[in-house]
């Protein structure tokens, strides 16, 4: 799980010399992560503010609600944000994003919307759609807004199911560190890469949600990078649990100038929306 690019940068791990050590030797998936263990949820997060790193911002809340529907051949996925950011002077800016997507199964069809205001000016939004050639290979992502445009994805590429199915995947073959290109089109700039490190990967634990009790689960950092070598510092990073079913919670969002807790308040899985 991505916050949408980053709240737009906000106006949505370890390094050296550009990409994280080892990120460079790390193999792509040979072929699309098999995501049958994914389930459709609901989920409401709690946004509260951990650390800010500088003077600029004195205060920050929100929620983020989660919600993904098994539509048979694929996953539609709703990310809805709102967040209140407090700066110096005491002014309150109201940030919200709303993200809305559907890929296939097999991973290799992707559909996007994400609309983004701060104080009810629309900031930003991208539409479009995107494709693989084949599980493993290139494909192309072409936006209808905020411009047509057309944008190469590199063999490897990986849409945000997929993603989650991969590092999930890697966790339970006890691996330590995955490097893989996303798409997501939350911006206009294509794909970007991601370096996650693996730190555990735990049995099943007690859990006020009792679907969730009976799954392992893993600890994650995901960092992100604009693509190729000018990505030498992360756009944006995150470290989270993910159970093995999808699901994520204990979220520590690292905006750069301050860092956000996600903590899961309500947890609902959901049918399958299919005839």
């Amino acid at each position: 799980m991505r916050l949408i690019a980053a709240l737009g940068a906000l106006l949505f791990t370890v390094t050296a010399a550009g990409h994280p050590a080892g990120a460079a030797n790390a193999p792509p998936p040979a072929a699309t992560p098999n995501q049958s263990g994914l389930i459709a949820h609901k989920a409401l997060y709690t946004l509260t503010l951990d650390t800010a790193k500088s003077g600029d911002v004195i205060a920050a809340h929100g929620t983020m609600g989660y919600e993904v529907t098994d539509a048979c051949d694929g996953w539609a996925v709703r990310q809805r944000l709102t967040m209140t950011v407090t700066n110096a002077d005491g002014q309150d800016v109201q940030m919200s994003s709303d993200y809305a997507t559907w890929e296939s199964k097999d991973g290799l069809r992707f559909r996007y919307h994400m609309r983004q205001t701060t104080d009810t000016a629309v900031t930003s939004q991208t539409d479009g759609d995107a494709s693989l050639a084949s599980a493993g290979g290139s494909g192309e992502a072409h936006y209808s807004s905020p411009h047509d445009s057309t944008s190469k994805l590199p063999p490897g590429t990986l849409f945000p199911m997929a993603h989650t199915a991969a590092i999930i995947a890697a966790a339970r073959d006890k691996k330590h560190f995955l490097s893989l290109p996303l798409f997501d089109g939350t911006d206009d700039s294509g794909v970007e890469d991601s370096f996650i490190v693996i730190l555990d990967w735990k049995p099943p634990a007690s859990s006020r949600w009792p679907v969730l009790a009976l799954l392992p689960s893993t600890l994650v950092h995901l960092s992100f990078f604009d693509h190729g070598p000018a990505g030498v510092t992360p756009t944006y990073e995150v470290t989270m649990r993910y159970w093995e079913n999808g699901v994520a919670n204990d979220m520590k969002m690292n905006f750069g100038d301050f860092v956000m807790n996600a903590k899961m308040k309500e947890f609902a899985p959901q049918p399958r929306r299919c005839k």
